[in-house]
């Protein structure tokens, strides 16, 4: 039986991903800040070290690791930058690191983005930046830069974490392509979440199908909605 790990998964499109992928036969460890077989917090280095090695003392083999924890906060400044990062980008790229060495070969990484990370919400020569970076210390020193200084972004912490959310999939694609790990990033669309609020034009199985389609395609480093490839 194949095994998914879901971070975020104790409600929202974490809890209906992990749902329709249990529906597909897969054995799924469902994650979260407050679970208590599989406590996760993606914000957190102990947390995700601790989670990595108990997955390694029972001889846990992943085939599926879909990185959707995610946060949506009001207004815009440091602090929110800071928090928003925190989860969004950080999150998925402490977890991934800890995680893909436990992936099988052949197996599949899923970062849940948004539409609202698409470059044409950034300046010329940061939509540049992003569309290009395939270094991952060059795309971290510029997601810490933006923390430090907001001047020149959009102000929309949230979109810019998905932004580089996006760039660190096709550079994470890129890494574990010698292992045949398919990486792609997945905007489910504007959902009917706690996040998206109950005017959302997508209720959440809609929504989780697009994430439960990517942790199976042979395509990588792609950006993905409904199946259908979008623009970064």
């Amino acid at each position: 039986m194949k095994t998914a790990l879901v971070t975020g998964a104790n409600r929202g499109l974490g809890k209906e991903v992990a749902r329709q992928l249990e529906q597909r036969g897969l054995r799924v460890i469902a994650t979260s800040r407050n679970d208590p077989a599989f406590p996760l917090d993606v914000t957190d280095d102990a947390s995700v070290h601790a989670i990595a090695e108990k997955l390694k003392r029972e001889k846990i083999q992943l085939d599926v690791l879909v990185n959707n924890a995610g946060i949506a906060m009001k207004g815009f400044d440091a602090n929110v930058v800071d928090k928003t990062l925190a989860t969004n980008f950080f999150g998925p790229l402490r977890v991934t690191d800890a995680l893909a060495p436990l992936v099988a070969d052949g197996g599949n990484i899923v970062m849940v983005s948004s539409g609202m990370g698409e470059l044409s919400i950034f300046s010329s020569e940061l939509r540049a930046f992003f569309a290009k970076v395939d270094d991952r210390d060059a795309l971290i020193e510029k997601m810490r830069e933006f923390i430090t200084d907001q001047r020149g972004w959009p102000q929309s912490a949230y979109g810019v974490s998905k932004a580089g959310l996006n760039a660190l999939t096709r550079i994470v694609a890129r890494e574990l392509a010698p292992r045949n790990v398919h990486v792609n990033a997945v905007c489910p669309g504007w959902v009917q979440t706690d996040m998206g609020g109950q005017h959302a034009e997508r209720d959440v199985e809609t929504g989780a199908k697009s994430i439960v389609w990517a942790a199976s395609t042979n395509e990588t480093g792609g950006f993905f909605r409904d199946g259908k490839a979008i623009p970064f």
